[in-house]
């Protein structure tokens, strides 16, 4: 027997409904990678951010989070080169859905119960997603920015419902507008940290502040 459609789980019906010593037996979720592209890279090195929106609040099943991942990927690697960006998957398959089986075969008339103990077996993993919540970010730089909005357009249609595909206005993945950024980088208060910043205090120890000061000289 194929695997049920994912619009038969589309809705946000119950409640969460995660892997636990409970709820056992769940299949591993198709998705296994997060994070592509230079995921190393230095947080002044990709200036730009763009995000893919979820317009709906719904289910994404863990196959179909997996193909929007590799077409974005895809795309992205044949147009700008795999070192030109960092994507990242912002949503987790954590809800698990159940399928009450039916028999089919000759004879199942005196096998099955029907809706006699109801209660599903683990099918699969969904991530439950809501309006305005992010589903990809992909940070790069200025010059591939219609090759990134092109690679998410595409991607959505390996997606149920309505997605956005929005252009921030945050540098990176931090959480500073880009002239925000840029004057206090160069004030010499914050610290690269990966995709991130660090804000350096000036309270606490001297021996502390002077270290820090020597870090980012």
């Amino acid at each position: 027997m194929g695997r049920r459609p994912a619009r038969c789980y589309r809705y946000c019906k119950n409640k969460p409904y995660p892997k636990s010593r409970f709820c056992r037996g769940v299949p591993d979720p198709k998705i296994r990678i997060f994070d592509l592209g230079r995921k190393r890279a230095n947080v002044d090195e990709f200036p730009l951010c763009i995000h893919l929106l979820s317009d709906e609040h719904q289910q994404l099943s863990s196959e179909a989070l997996e193909a929007g991942r590799i077409c974005a990927n895809k795309y992205i690697t044949k147009l700008a080169g795999k070192d030109s960006f960092h994507l990242r998957v912002r949503v987790h398959p954590f809800h698990v859905i159940r399928i009450n089986k039916m028999l089919s075969c000759a004879g199942a008339d005196r096998l099955q119960t029907g809706m006699r103990g109801a209660f599903g077996k683990p099918t699969g993993t969904v991530a439950r997603v809501d309006i305005g919540q992010i589903i990809f970010s992909v940070r790069t730089k200025d010059n591939n920015k219609a090759t990134v909005i092109e690679a998410l357009r595409r991607a959505k249609y390996k997606f149920p419902g309505r997605q956005k595909i929005i252009v921030s206005k945050k540098w990176g993945f931090t959480k500073l507008s880009r002239e925000e950024y840029a004057e206090k980088r160069q004030n010499g208060l914050l610290q690269p940290d990966g995709a991130y910043v660090k804000y350096l205090s000036h309270h606490g120890p001297l021996s502390k502040h002077l270290a820090q000061i020597a870090a980012t000289s």
